[in-house]
């Protein structure tokens, strides 16, 4: 961290909250933006000083962190008629933990290479509460030195971080993670909803499956939170469901089919067409409970 400096954080939502917590307690001189005022009153309410713009953000702020749902948002943020580049001074360095489009990530980092702005994809994986408590796991795409430079705030929002290589490794690792990490939700989701059908006792049972080869940390994370049909919202069903959009139209550009990512998918469009989409992925666990696609 640079001594007086001010740090950038646009887009405030569950994932934005958790990195402005964990960088005002770390001692960052914090100033962020969000186009929802109820979000800038909680991020004020933090520690956190309120930019009135974009553009005065990124005139105040050397470095600044991206937080926002896809890469349409986070090229309006930067390229858009009131965005970054429109600035009287530019940031030296962006730092995108949006779970993008890879190839789009890639474009963006060139053109602002090309303008002497460095930019990475550091991709988060792990849930809002995750991220909180320094739990997430950084996935880094861009150049190599600029990680390096920028590994105070890496270390302050997290304990762990991983530079894969170029602009978009990053945002490629993170869709092969989520894939593994909704999978391992939706096979906890069906055998909770199996051993309640075989009259368990699923609490007990949550209690074995930790201790048996079957063992993943979406027990940790979501076990309780099905059991109690407690669907607070820490990641959504819709954000997950807009990954796997990139997920299968990056298998199908590589003539990839991934059967078990269809059918999450297709579980995920029946929660969001029952008006569940804005609920904490655990839900999945509803759709066992109250019915198929």
């Amino acid at each position: 961290m640079v001594a007086g400096e001010k740090t950038g954080l646009i887009g405030i939502g569950l994932a934005g909250i958790a990195i402005a917590e964990t960088l005002i307690k770390a001692g960052y001189s914090l100033y962020g933006y969000d186009i929802r005022k109820e979000r800038m009153d909680l991020f004020a309410g933090l520690g956190g000083n309120a930019a009135s713009s974009i553009i005065d953000l990124a005139a105040d702020c050397p470095r600044i962190l991206l937080s926002l749902f896809d890469t349409e948002n986070v090229k309006e943020v930067i390229f858009g008629s009131s965005g970054i580049m429109t600035a009287a001074c530019k940031p030296r360095c962006i730092i995108d933990t949006t779970t993008g489009d890879p190839e789009e990530t890639r474009r963006i980092a060139e053109e602002l290479a090309a303008a002497g702005i460095g930019y990475m994809d550091a991709t988060l994986s792990g849930s809002s509460e995750q991220i909180r408590n320094r739990k997430g796991v950084f996935m880094i795409g861009g150049d190599e030195k600029a990680f390096s430079s920028n590994r105070d705030i890496f270390d302050a929002i997290s304990e762990k971080s991983f530079f894969l290589g170029p602009p978009g490794s990053g945002s490629k690792a993170k869709l092969a993670t989520n894939l593994v990490l909704g999978l391992n939700r939706l096979a906890l989701a069906e055998g909770l909803h199996f051993a309640e059908v075989l009259g368990l006792d699923l609490n007990e049972f949550l209690h074995l499956l930790k201790a048996t080869p079957a063992y993943s940390t979406a027990m940790d994370t979501k076990g309780e939170k099905m059991i109690n049909a407690d669907y607070t919202t820490q990641a959504k069903v819709s954000q997950h469901s807009k990954d796997l959009d990139m997920i299968l139209h990056y298998a199908h550009l590589e003539g990839e089919d991934l059967p078990m990512a269809n059918v999450h998918q297709k579980i995920l469009r029946s929660l969001m067409e029952r008006g569940d989409g804005e609920l904490d992925n655990s839900s999945v666990y509803k759709y066992f409970k109250t019915g198929k696609v």
